[in-house]
This record gives structure tokens, C-alpha cells and sequence, in this order.
């Protein structure tokens, strides 16, 4: 990503430039204690605004919704509003999102109307509100890396879905943005906050499986297809603003599968099934193979299948293996036994004397006793969290570092990265996690970062 600034907003520079100045101060808690004023006192509130509000953006704006110390004070897409999301049921955009949190909090305070959240199509309007405390960006992959570091930029604590990233060095830039800034990034890696995912880990980081030898991970399949040959452009609807959608992405014309939530099946803006259900499965794999700081020393393909022709251009077949440098082998597979419209993330830890699998379709042991194993005081714990968002916003508070922090989210999506660049070129590939670069391959190395479209460099 280049160096110079290139987003001209005048409003926003202006704005963040005033913020670069109280970086310092922004590095200490600025929140009244809760006994000070009591727990829900406006003083003590976090001030939030969602930054995406599609299929994804709805249910995290329901879960910070649930929480009493959490204001959402303004929402924020480039859609207005319309269906064509995961279900056909679903109407979102920024003003079905400012409806939902009207009505949600009038009914709370039972006054029946409530006008205090704001919609706005452009991010950086948001990021201009010095009474934002944080903001939850919810939006495509390729949009992450902008978001997040003028969010930082702007001293903005931050909730970022997974995959981090859309390119490794992106990934990167955000990690050193958000400490160069002081503030507080949580990825959406929800499964570290789940019990049973962190049982599991500990299980396998306490030597319950005996000496870890491979981890298998298995993710879904393609749940949507878009057109398989020829496609031709469309006109862009009412209300949506495509341009901006695009971003930093190179440009083409409209189609209606481009956007929204098949987004994640062109290589323009994710990585497919790789970075989306590879993210939760890999993050498992990193967390109990206590990897997480690190990465791979080898990653080849092993078998994957890609479309030689249609919208969708993104790895159908994910087959590939990695080898860490202490030995562990990392293999993931598409698991084409499972229903397209089932979220499959699973990892499974296989030790010289046992096994566990953990993910979103649930538990596994063997032996069967495994699954009522205590870990003991002095063994090792990887945290207490069991709400994603309740830890985020704790963690805003005290300025502690969350369930999933920025770092661990840039390595656990690095994998992803890692497995399509070693599946497209079809080869061995060394890598050194150290430099984050690989070893003696120019062309792999090329394919670690994007020139952004302007005016989105930062």
C-alpha cells in the first residue's frame, strides 16, 4: 500500500487531523467508571456506529444491540436499502439498519419514537464524528484494509470482520496503523470467544492428544453460482451507490451477483471459501497449535479446483496442505459432502494419542473421555471470553487486548492468503513468517499485495 494520503474528503482531513494530535491522550481510558456515575450512565456508554450493514452487518448490529453499554449512534453503507442478500427474506442497507436500531431503542425506553442514530453513505462522514468512540466495519474484504487504518487514523477503536484482509501486506499496514494509533482492534474471529472452542485448544496445548502430529480442517462449499459463461453488465439500481462499493478494487461494470453477498466469489474483492469459512477453521488451527504469532514454513497445493470460465473466479475446490517448522501438518479440504446453505468450519487435532474437533458443526473426541478433562490451575489457559462483542467493548473500556486482536487476525488470515497464492500457482512454496515474504519465488511474492484503485492509497 503506497505511503501518501490520497482520500481527499475535506471534512475528514479535517477532522483526522485534529485526532492525529490527541493520539496520546486517546492511548488512556477516557470513560467515566462505572461507579462514578453508575453502569449505564451516558458517561460510561460506548458510542458505535456500523460501517456495512448487509447479510453479516445486520446480525453484529443485533448482537451490540444486545448490549446495555453499547450506543449505536449511527449506521453507514452504500446501499440504501433493497433485498438480494444470504436469504431472500432479508431487506438491509442503512436505512432498514437505522429503522431497526429506532425501534429498538424506542421500545427499550418505551417512549415509542427514538431519533438519535444518523445514516450516511460515506465512511469517512462517520470517521468525522468526534463523538464516535468506535465502529464496527462489516463490509467486503477489499474494503477492509482502508477502513480500518483511516479508522485508526482517526483514533477510532475498531471491530473488523474476518478475514482482517484482503492481502497479506494489507494486513500488515493495518497491524501497524492500529499501533501506531494506540487503539483497540477486535478481528471477528467469533470462535475464540466460544467455551468449547477454547476447551478444545487448551486440550490440545496442555498434550491431552499426546504429541500433536496434523491438523485437518474442512470448509463449505460454494453456496451461491453465478452466471457460468458470458455475462453482460447491468444497470445499477436506485439507491446504490456502486462506485464507492468498488472502492479500491479495480473497476467493472455492474452485475447484479458482483455485489452484496456474492461478493466473496470474485477474486477482485475476497478469496473465496478459502478466506471466508478458512478463516475460523485456520484461526482454530493456529490457537491450538500455538502458531499464532507465527505461520507455515511451506504451503503447496494439493489437488484444487478452479472455474475456467464465468463471474465466479475464485478456488472451488479447495484442496491444499502447509508444514510448520515444528513439524505440524496443516491440511484443508472442501468438504463437498456439505449442505451449500451450512456454514462448515471444522478443525480436527490429531495427536499420537487422540483426537478433538471443534468448529461450527460442534464437538469431537476421542477418547470420549477427553471431552471431561479439567484443565488444572497451573496448566495452560487461553482466556475467559464467551461473547465476542461484550469482550470488544470491555476491552474498549480498559484498553486490554481482546478476545481476537489485530495481529492474531493478520496471521490467521495470512494462511488464507498463503493457501490461494500456493493453489493458483500450483507448486511447493517456502515462506519465511518472519519477513512475511517467500523464499526465492518473485512471482509468488508479487501476488502478496494490490495497488489500490485511487483515490483509496493510504
Amino acid at each position: 500500500m503506497k505511503h501518501e494520503q490520497q482520500v481527499t474528503r475535506r471534512q475528514f482531513l479535517r477532522t483526522a487531523g485534529k485526532a492525529a494530535t490527541a493520539l496520546a491522550a486517546m492511548s488512556a481510558p477516557h470513560f467515566i467508571p462505572a461507579s462514578a456515575r453508575g453502569a449505564l450512565a451516558p458517561s460510561n456508554r460506548v458510542n458505535l456506529a456500523m460501517i456495512g450493514t448487509g447479510n453479516q452487518g445486520f446480525q453484529d448490529m443485533k448482537a451490540f444491540l444486545a448490549e446495555a453499554d453499547a450506543q449505536i449512534v449511527a449506521v453507514c453503507d452504500v446501499n440504501r436499502g433493497s433485498g438480494g442478500y444470504r436469504n431472500v427474506s432479508q431487506f438491509c442497507g442503512r436505512e432498514p439498519a437505522k429503522k431497526l436500531v429506532e425501534e429498538t431503542y424506542a421500545e427499550r425506553r418505551r417512549a415509542g419514537t427514538f431519533r438519535g442514530c444518523d445514516a450516511y453513505a460515506d465512511f469517512r462522514d462517520v470517521l468525522a464524528r468526534r463523538d464516535v468512540d468506535a465502529v464496527a466495519i462489516v463490509v467486503p474484504d477489499h474494503w477492509h484494509s482502508v477502513m480500518t487504518i483511516l479508522a485508526a487514523r482517526a483514533g477510532k477503536d475498531i471491530y473488523c470482520e474476518k478475514p482482517l484482509s484482503y492481502t497479506l501486506a494489507e494486513g500488515r499496514a493495518m497491524v501497524e496503523a492500529a499501533r501506531a494509533a494506540g487503539v483497540v482492534v477486535q478481528t471477528g474471529s467469533h470462535q475464540r470467544s466460544r467455551p468449547l472452542t477454547r476447551f478444545g485448544c487448551e486440550l490440545v496445548r496442555n498434550g491431552r492428544i499426546g504429541q500433536l502430529k496434523r491438523i485437518e480442517t474442512r470448509i463449505g462449499t460454494w453456496n451461491r453460482h453465478g452466471p457460468p459463461g458470458e455475462w453482460s453488465p447491468m444497470p445499477v439500481p436506485d439507491g446504490f451507490d456502486y462506485d464507492t462499493w468498488i472502492g479500491p478494487a479495480p473497476w467493472e461494470p455492474y452485475h447484479k451477483d458482483r455485489c452484496l453477498y456474492t461478493f466473496r466469489f470474485m477474486k477482485d474483492y475476497s478469496g473465496g471459501q478459502t478466506t471466508n469459512l478458512g478463516a475460523h477453521a485456520f484461526d482454530m488451527a493456529q490457537w491450538g497449535n500455538n502458531s499464532e504469532h507465527t505461520g507455515p514454513v511451506e504451503i503447496e497445493d494439493d489437488g484444487s479446483e478452479w472455474p475456467t470460465a464465468g463471474l465466479f473466479n475464485v478456488a472451488k475446490i479447495v484442496k491444499f496442505r502447509a508444514r510448520y517448522a515444528n513439524g505440524v501438518e496443516l491440511i484443508c479440504r472442501t468438504d463437498t459432502d456439505s449442505d451449500p446453505d451450512r456454514t462448515v468450519a471444522q478443525c480436527r487435532f490429531i495427536g499420537t494419542e487422540g483426537w478433538i474437533e471443534m468448529g461450527a458443526e460442534g464437538f469431537f473426541a476421542e477418547p470420549e473421555s477427553l471431552k471431561t478433562s479439567i484443565i488444572g490451575a497451573n496448566e495452560i489457559h487461553l482466556g475467559t471470553s464467551t461473547n465476542h462483542m461484550r469482550n470488544f467493548l470491555d476491552c474498549v473500556k480498559t484498553r486490554t487486548e481482546p478476545a481476537a486482536p489485530i495481529e492474531i487476525g493478520h496471521r490467521s488470515a495470512t494462511i488464507c492468503h498463503l493457501a490461494n497464492i500456493a493453489m493458483w500457482l500450483k507448486r511447493k512454496l517456502r515462506w519465511d513468517p518472519v519477513a512475511e515474504q517467500f523464499i526465492g519465488d518473485d512471482a509468488a511474492n508479487r501476488l502478496l499485495s494490490r495497488a489500490n484503485r485511487a483515490p483509496w492509497a493510504v
